[in-house]
């Protein structure tokens, strides 16, 4: 299962997937129409057995929301989530705690600061660190994995510079909670 998105005609998501990379892809509908949230390029987190959740970037100034409990053949409307989003990507993992782990950018407006987060349900979210932060700079694109000793591996955009990469210890992650929308 892989999120996908077009910006031709307006910003709309879909999903893909494949049984073989080297075979035929299947392409689903569209998750939105264009005119009424436009969207792109979702990030996937597996909840269940067949439930997912997909968080999309958006020109809205929020995350946007959907999500699935039919492995993948049907999605929710997209909703908006309490997390901001300046018109950037985002990346997330699921840790293998259980715990879910995103990266963005928390601003309605501007890149100037990159964030992670956790979250054990994928609707409440709690900061645990602030990657990058600095007036009129831009931080973007993250990339996520965890690694097999379980670190965390973001990979970002430095200033639109170069590309910077960074290591985490999800064990020492100090939670704090979202207050009237800021960390």
């Amino acid at each position: 299962l892989c999120g996908s998105s077009l910006e031709d005609a307006g910003w709309r998501v879909h999903m893909e997937w494949t049984s073989d990379p080297f075979g035929l892809w299947s392409r689903g509908r569209d998750l939105n129409a264009a005119y009424t949230v436009a969207a792109i390029q979702p990030t996937i987190l597996k909840h269940g057995a067949w439930t997912y959740q997909a968080l999309c970037r958006t020109k809205q100034g929020v995350v946007f929301e959907t999500w699935t409990t039919n492995n993948a053949v049907s999605w929710s409307p997209l909703t908006r989530t309490s997390l901001p989003n300046p018109n950037s990507a985002l990346d997330g993992v699921r840790l293998q705690d259980g715990r879910l782990l995103l990266v963005y950018n928390h601003a309605s407006e501007g890149r100037e600061n990159l964030n992670v987060a956790v979250s054990r349900d994928g609707r409440t979210w709690q900061a645990v660190c602030e990657l990058e932060k600095e007036t009129g700079a831009e931080f973007s694109y993250p990339a996520v994995i965890q690694a097999r000793d379980g670190m965390v591996q973001v990979t970002y955009t430095w200033k639109r510079e170069k590309i910077r990469h960074v290591t985490l210890d999800p064990s020492k992650f100090q939670v704090r909670d979202m207050v009237d929308g800021r960390w």
